[in-house]
């Protein structure tokens, strides 16, 4: 009977698809963590084809390619070294699983196939995956894992299971994405867990950017009397030694490593770096370009590019036209000089003068309105666009989850690009991670220390400056109002009256309530983002674009 096990846990940058990538990942990672003496590597949930694969492992050619990669991993485990517990797409005569496979002694020596498949927010698992069955213990080295697989750990009727077939200690293969409030949450859950079963737990999370998707690592482990003896840092591959004896009560993981809790602001700002330094980077973009407007929007989006990829791959334009102010000028220029990025200018007016000559014919006899506006951004996402094909570097759009809910945006004007990293920050939250950045060096970011964001970009007036003395409060709310009632609308799905009645004017309501569902059409064709909130625009939040229920107004 075995007293000692040293368990490495492997937090795994993934990328879908790109399976041989991934199983090199993981050889790298049983590497170092034989050279630590680990006699078991566990990696997170769906670790060898990337998660969410989504459609893509339909595809009878993906899962042949997961099991012939996933058999060759095998293999190699005959070496003497560490065994490997990886998640991966596994095919039965049941079905296609979402499972978790022990590589061991040469072969596959056990699976285990997700009980509890997720089907609400961003998770489709449903779709593309049958459920397993109740699982019982994997027996390995004189030892019973009891091993699950993310969301089997959300509900008590898998460790109970297995609590009761005997497992001495849970192990769990996750790929919990980033929520501002999710590591609490999943402490939570895996505190539940322990106290029901009296069993420690030891919890792997994937690290990295998916698409809209970002995972933050922080795995973990806590024994039976609820100590957290081990936690890896976020936002980092890192492989977590954890060195595990038998007791008379049961198996004890020895106190090691317990990286720090981050703030609210610094777990934001993280993901936003890390869900773009990988999108960038995973779809193999030379860089960004993006419109500096001297506004606060452009510059933080600007500051999170250079801190995720560096200054040098940054290319920032200043676009003005004959609204924009000379402090907007110099604002920008400043930004860019803190950042140190390239900022190049085009003026516009040109193109406005020839359009508005071309269109003359047309709108005679018509004032202008906010057509000549729209222009004026559709021109500056042109001039983007143009430079992203000439250049290569993919366009960052800046617009924030408080524009995106109301509509205050210009569809195929500034919400042309290809990634935005403020699509799930409301604007109020905006002003907060500005604040923090010019006081704060986040850990591994490539940007300069202290002050990068000029302290008039954050104090002067939100302005799109599309005409004369424009202020974003000639036509929304004060963002202290609109971020307040957006938050109850969206992320708490409360009525008119709910939301009113929680101190808000009732008339104001009403209209940022039908501002929100009439933006739909725009949000539907806006380009993906970091997914910070429980409910981001997209998989998190699916409404019809065509919708006549008006019942509750």
């Amino acid at each position: 009977m075995t007293d000692q096990l040293t368990i490495a846990l492997a937090q795994v940058n993934s990328t879908v698809g790109d399976i041989a990538g991934n199983s090199d990942r993981i050889r790298d990672a049983r590497q170092q963590a034989a050279n630590s003496g680990a006699d078991l590597v566990v990696c997170g949930e769906l670790t060898m084809s990337g998660y969410p694969p989504e459609d893509l492992v339909l595809k009878r050619a993906f899962q042949d390619a997961v099991k012939s990669e996933i058999n060759a991993l095998a293999q190699e485990t005959d070496d003497g070294g560490p065994a490997l517990l990886i998640g991966a797409p596994w095919r039965l005569d049941s079905g296609l699983h979402n499972a978790a496979l022990l590589l061991d002694g040469g072969k596959v020596a056990s699976v285990r196939l997700k009980h509890e498949l997720p089907n609400y927010g961003v998770f489709d698992e449903k779709r593309v995956f049958a459920a397993g069955p109740l699982p019982g213990p994997i027996s390995f080295r004189g030892v019973r894992l009891g091993v699950m697989v993310c969301e089997d750990m959300w509900s008590g009727d898998v460790a109970e299971c297995l609590q009761e077939s005997g497992a001495e200690m849970l192990v769990v293969l996750n790929g919990s994405p980033f929520e501002t409030d999710k590591l609490d949450e999943r402490l939570s859950y895996a505190v539940a867990r322990v106290t029901e079963t009296q069993l420690p737990l030891a919890y792997v999370n994937l690290v990295g950017g998916q698409d809209e998707l970002v995972f933050d690592g922080a795995s973990f482990v806590i024994n039976a009397d609820h100590s957290l003896s081990a936690r890896a840092g976020s936002w980092q591959s890192q492989i977590l030694i954890t060195r595990w004896s038998r007791a008379t009560a049961g198996w004890i993981c020895q106190a090691t490593e317990v990286a720090k809790t981050e703030s609210l602001m610094q777990g934001t700002y993280q993901a936003m770096v890390l869900g773009l330094r990988d999108y960038i980077e995973k779809n193999r973009f030379k860089g960004v370009v993006l419109g500096m407007s001297g506004g606060i929007d452009s510059a933080i989006s600007a500051a999170v590019a250079v801190d995720a990829i560096g200054a040098d791959k940054v290319h920032c334009v200043m676009m003005p036209s004959p609204y924009t102010s000379q402090d907007s000028l110099d604002d920008a220029a400043e930004c860019a000089r803190y950042l140190g990025v390239q900022l190049d200018q085009i003026n516009i007016e040109p193109a406005m003068q020839a359009f508005n000559k071309m269109l003359a014919p047309l709108f005679v006899g018509r004032d202008e309105d906010v057509t000549e506006e729209n222009i004026q951004s559709r021109t500056r996402g042109n001039l983007l666009m143009a430079i992203s094909n000439k250049m290569g570097h993919m366009v960052l759009t800046t617009g924030n989850k408080s524009e995106m809910s109301v509509g205050y945006a210009t569809l195929y004007g500034d919400m042309c690009g290809g990634y935005s990293v403020l699509k799930d920050v409301y604007k109020l939250d905006v002003f907060e991670l500005c604040r923090w950045r010019n006081q704060q060096m986040p850990e591994g970011v490539l940007g300069p220390e202290g002050r990068v964001i000029p302290e008039r970009v954050i104090t002067k007036p939100p302005s799109a400056e599309l005409k004369p003395d424009q202020t974003d409060q000639d036509t929304l709310p004060p963002y202290k109002i609109l971020d307040g009632i957006l938050k109850c609308l969206i992320e708490d799905e409360l009525s008119v009256a709910d939301v009113a009645a929680r101190g808000f004017e009732v008339d104001t309501v009403r209209r940022i309530w039908r501002m929100l569902d009439l933006a739909e059409y725009k949000r539907r064709q806006a380009p993906p983002g970091v997914k910070l909130t429980r409910r981001a625009f997209g998989r998190d939040r699916r409404y019809p674009i065509t919708n006549g229920f008006r019942s509750h107004i």
